[in-house]
């Protein structure tokens, strides 16, 4: 079961990590003559935004099946991984289209305290990626996996800036666009893997395969109730964080309506009972003629 005190305070903690972040940053990128950091800055307020709607998101999607909605709210977690995955690719874009204006346009070097309040975001933003993305990873939530890269590509974003500064001091005059030439590399990791975020929130919305291990797991789940013979068909689909599934099984052909009634029930309710994530499970009786 999904623990929601838990995703909440994640949600806030995120929130306010990318608050002081902004700050920092902003401010820190002013003083120290850094346009790259100040931009690292504005992506922090546009992430709090994306965060927010995400997190927001991925509540809904836990929300129970009611009258209008008999399949629950599970979509809503695809569309905020989907919107997770867009949101990454329009941030690299911004990036980008920064760094080539400060590249034609001539400036001074950044100061060197720049690069430890680098240092610390990398830090920072790197530990709060990974805490999300096990989350993520625990649940099989695009919407965290998204945000969980929004939070890797700022610290990667803002470790090629420090990789630039630390270029543009040593090298002195005529690298002070270093940093902005880093960040423009970096923004070819980030629109990668938006692009496969999107791809695999747009896969879940379309009720693509699911991966032939849990497929295979499901199978044999339903092989431990008693009469049944096999499994001719499982077709399982993600609902967010959640599965619906169909199975076709076989049960001896000489089985009767009612007992064939009770090993479908008992398969659904095994099914339920050893695998939470799954939500509901419609099953149709086989005969088996072997």
């Amino acid at each position: 079961m999904i623990d929601t005190g838990k995703t909440v305070a994640l949600g806030l903690l995120t929130v306010c990590v990318n608050l002081v972040l902004m700050a920092v940053k902003i401010s820190v990128g002013l003083v120290g003559n850094s346009y790259a950091l100040v931009a690292d800055g504005i992506e922090s307020a546009a992430d709090i935004f994306t965060s927010l709607i995400t997190w927001v998101g991925f509540q809904l999607s836990l929300r129970p099946p009611d009258e209008n909605h008999p399949y629950g709210h599970g979509r809503i977690e695809s569309l905020a991984g989907l919107f997770a995955g867009a949101a990454l690719l329009v941030a690299a874009g911004i990036i980008a289209w920064h760094s080539v204006l400060e590249i034609r346009t001539p400036h001074h070097a950044p100061e060197w305290f720049t690069l430890p309040v680098l240092l610390v975001v990398v830090a920072v933003k790197w530990i709060l990626s990974r805490k999300i993305d096990a989350l993520g990873r625990d649940i099989d939530s695009r919407a965290l996996e998204g945000d969980a890269w929004h939070h890797l590509s700022d610290a990667i974003t803002s470790a090629a800036a420090g990789i630039g500064i630390s270029i543009a001091l040593i090298g002195g005059p005529g690298w002070e666009a270093a940093d902005d030439y880093a960040a423009l590399l970096a923004c070819t990791i980030i629109v990668i893997n938006g692009s496969l975020i999107a791809k695999r929130a747009l896969h879940d919305i379309l009720d693509g395969n699911l991966p032939e291990n849990l497929i295979e797991e499901i199978r044999a789940i339903a092989r431990e109730v008693p009469g049944v013979v096999d499994i001719e068909k499982c077709r399982p689909r993600k609902s967010g964080v959640g599965l619906f599934v169909e199975l076709h099984v076989l049960v001896h052909g000489e089985t009767t309506v009612r007992e064939g009634h009770d090993i479908g029930h008992q398969v659904k309710d095994h099914l339920l009972a050893r695998k939470p994530r799954i939500l509901d499970a419609v099953i149709h009786l086989e005969p088996y003629e072997g």
